[in-house]
């Protein structure tokens, strides 16, 4: 049996909020959905690994989002607060809020910007990039146990078509 007759006989809740609607509104194309709503609930399900696989380093998935968006900068690990608040698709007040619970927590510290009089760079400590590390071989291992039924190929062709899906939403200036 090929992948695609399995997952035609498998069926999920998408299938049956899809045949539902085809069968009260026939002359809706409700099509988009079958692969919207996947993705949806699919958020929502992830939203949950991650915040399992943050509990053993002790981190919320917020706090991972700073502390991994520090720790991708590379050495010295620290950036402002407004290409912070670009990198985790937060408000500006919503950034300061989390800067000063993570400083509160010895993750990361704020100083003045060099080149910016009126800036504050935001830096991880040695705390914060231990944190993020362990934070981040917790959910690399969740994230490869959710994957495992799929073959390498299906993972690179569906990483490709998300990637399509998502690259509209994520210019940047």
């Amino acid at each position: 049996m090929t992948d695609a007759s399995q997952d035609a006989v498998v069926g999920d809740e998408v299938d049956r909020i899809v045949a539902a609607w085809r069968r009260e509104v026939p002359g809706v194309d409700v099509g988009p959905l079958e692969v919207l709503s996947r993705v949806s609930r699919l958020a929502h399900h992830l939203d949950r690994h991650r915040a399992a696989a943050f509990a053993g380093p002790g981190v919320e998935p917020w706090e991972f989002d700073v502390l991994a968006a520090l720790r991708r900068s590379g050495a010295p690990y620290e950036l402002s607060a407004g290409r912070l608040t670009t990198e985790t698709l937060v408000t500006s007040g919503t950034m300061t809020n989390r800067v000063d619970r993570l400083a509160a927590r010895g993750l990361v510290v704020r100083r003045p910007d060099p080149d910016d009089g009126r800036g504050v760079l935001v830096g991880l400590t040695d705390a914060g990039r231990t944190v993020v590390e362990a934070a981040l071989a917790a959910l690399v291992d969740r994230e490869r146990a959710l994957l495992a039924d799929l073959s390498p190929a299906d993972r690179t062709a569906l990483a490709g078509l998300l990637r399509r899906l998502v690259a509209p939403f994520d210019t940047r200036p």
